[in-house]
């Protein structure tokens, strides 16, 4: 991160980078949905792995691409990211995800019209939902609100800690320039190993800005309950922000504090201190 960045510009960064991964990813959603794209889970997942993949590069150097609010609490908590900042990133995150959404919209208009008169679809019915879900996560009919909850829960938290470990140069050998295009590749394992469960949110901006956007467009109430008793928005919302401090945790615990460039630190610091004191004597 440059040393001149301002708060400005790293919020500027992380409004692009996050409105460049819904870009993408809400982009390829729709094309399967209302244009008849031919994609299956596995390359809709290396799609939203590799928007992910392009927004880090885009913004790692101003704002450290955090792109996720998750992220973005659990660097705080965890790896000393100042406090101030965290709200104007999250807030920039959120807005970004929105323009992106709103930005597909646009450009798909034509198809989301045609798709819906000619299903006769009524936008903030249930069955609207489907075209809502261009947008955002909803889950799988089969699980309930728990269930989904505990899937974005461990699915991010195995995120956070990757992603730690993906960018500890101390853990093994040094990633560098691969690290955005690795930490895609998790994304599109997840997303196609889980994404079938609850859609792989794992990022609160990533759904709940452009639920909010689809509430606006039409979809109402439905765009925000998913059909459900319990509103279903609050599991993208806060399931990622558990599951990343649980992730951030469970590295800096189990993994972190055992890396032989710890122990060195350490061992050097022992030394050091026996040296000075047997010089003292």
């Amino acid at each position: 991160m440059s040393q001149t960045s301002t708060l400005k510009g790293q919020c500027i960064a992380e409004f692009l980078g996050t409105g460049l991964l819904i870009f993408f990813g809400v982009g390829c959603v729709a094309a399967l949905k209302v244009a008849g794209a031919a994609f299956g889970q596995w390359e809709i997942s290396v799609i939203w792995g590799l928007g992910v993949a392009m927004a880090i590069y885009l913004t790692a150097g101003v704002s450290g691409a955090h792109l996720n609010p998750a992220v973005t609490i659990a660097l705080w908590l965890f790896a000393c990211f100042d406090k101030r900042k965290v709200v104007p990133f999250i807030i920039s995150q959120v807005a970004g995800a929105f323009c992106a959404a709103a930005l597909v919209y646009g450009l798909y208009y034509n198809l989301f019209v045609d798709f819906e008169q000619t299903h006769h679809i009524v936008r903030g019915s249930v069955e609207s939902l489907d075209l809502a879900g261009i947008f955002s996560t909803y889950p799988n009919p089969h699980i309930n609100f728990v269930q989904a909850f505990a899937v974005e829960m461990v699915i991010t938290a195995i995120l956070m800690g990757l992603i730690l470990a993906l960018t500890d140069d101390g853990n093994g050998v040094p990633r560098g320039p691969l690290a955005p295009l690795l930490i895609g590749l998790l994304i599109a394992v997840i997303g196609a190993s889980m994404g079938p469960l609850t859609g792989f949110a794992m990022n609160p901006a990533r759904d709940f800005g452009p639920k909010m956007f689809a509430g606006l467009a039409g979809w109402g109430e439905i765009a925000f309950t998913g059909g459900r008793d319990i509103p279903y928005f609050l599991v993208p919302l806060f399931g990622p922000i558990v599951g990343a401090i649980l992730g951030a945790f469970a590295y800096r615990k189990f993994i972190g504090r055992h890396l032989p460039c710890d122990t060195c630190v350490v061992e050097e610091k022992d030394s050091t201190a026996t040296t000075q004191q047997n010089a003292s004597l």
